[in-house]
């Protein structure tokens, strides 16, 4: 997990539902952005989750969880050939690994062998370039090499810890929206879209098909329609301020009338190359309860 999303679980966890604090238990807990999964494993940690539905639209990132749920002892035995691989190798010798790993990854499909892709998966994860995941427009993972000087590629007894928690999730591949169906006034889904852009540089290429304003527009529509459901949710986003967006989340959101609350964030995140454009900003937090 992240040094920026560790301090926003924290925040994210003062920020419950009280039933669910009481009862230390969820009933049904969604999370359609998967991602790392950061806010799950926190929960998952500290409540009885007795139904868990766990989403991304990333074929790649949805094999790799069911193979840490299902396969986790050869999926060790993959990483493990990697990581003996990579690390004794010289920086120049690492970016030949890396690039190779990388092409034969980009180059075959999720069909190729499962248990060796998501191997793949998590060896660029933990050696590419912040541990960032892109994708250029023919849905290619382009982030270059990171300079990880011992980075942790097979890290056996998380891999294992996880597949324990993953044992009885419901895992998707599929658009947010197909999680609709399911959600009832017992769930609580917790959302982690792309970010609304608030820099010219910003991307929202996490899968090849960009989520832009039609598909945050689109997101305000179903957060509205599971509140109609009586479900209770909290969204992650950034915070337009002083853009050409500024009033976007206020107008699809009615955030000045409710029934929707927001909370204002300080984040400090660390993707910029640049060290001096680093540090702390703003993202909002809107939720129905």
């Amino acid at each position: 997990m992240g040094g920026w999303k560790k301090q926003v679980v924290k925040i994210i966890d003062s920020l419950i539902p009280n039933e669910i604090i009481e009862n230390e238990c969820i009933e049904k807990y969604f999370e359609p952005f998967l991602g790392g999964g950061a806010v799950f494993f926190h929960l998952a940690s500290k409540y009885d989750i007795k139904y868990a539905y766990l989403g991304d639209i990333n074929k790649d990132l949805i094999l790799t969880y069911y193979a840490v749920q299902k396969s986790p002892e050869k999926l060790i035995d993959e990483l493990q050939i990697l990581s003996d691989g990579f690390l004794p190798l010289s920086f120049d010798e690492r970016k030949e690994y890396y690039y190779k790993v990388r092409d034969e990854f980009n180059n075959t499909s999720e069909d190729f062998d499962k248990i060796k892709r998501a191997s793949q998966m998590i060896f660029l994860n933990r050696t590419c370039f912040n541990g960032l995941y892109r994708v250029n427009k023919d849905g290619k993972f382009n982030v270059p090499i990171g300079t990880y000087k011992n980075p942790l590629i097979c890290d056996k007894n998380n891999l294992r810890k996880v597949s324990e928690v993953l044992k009885d999730v419901k895992l998707v591949c599929n658009d947010y929206s197909s999680a609709e169906d399911e959600i009832d006034e017992n769930s609580f889904v917790y959302l982690d879209p792309p970010y609304l852009p608030i820099k010219e540089n910003s991307f929202t290429n996490y899968d090849s098909k960009g989520f832009g304003i039609k598909e945050q527009i689109e997101l305000s529509d179903f957060c509205k329609n599971i509140h109609k459901k009586h479900a209770k949710f909290l969204l992650s986003n950034s915070d337009p301020k002083n853009t050409e967006n500024e009033d976007f989340f206020i107008k699809h959101y009615d955030l000045n009338i409710g029934p929707f609350k927001y909370q204002k964030i300080d984040v400090r995140r660390s993707i910029n190359r640049d060290k001096n454009k680093r540090g702390p900003i703003k993202e909002l937090l809107i939720y129905n309860y």
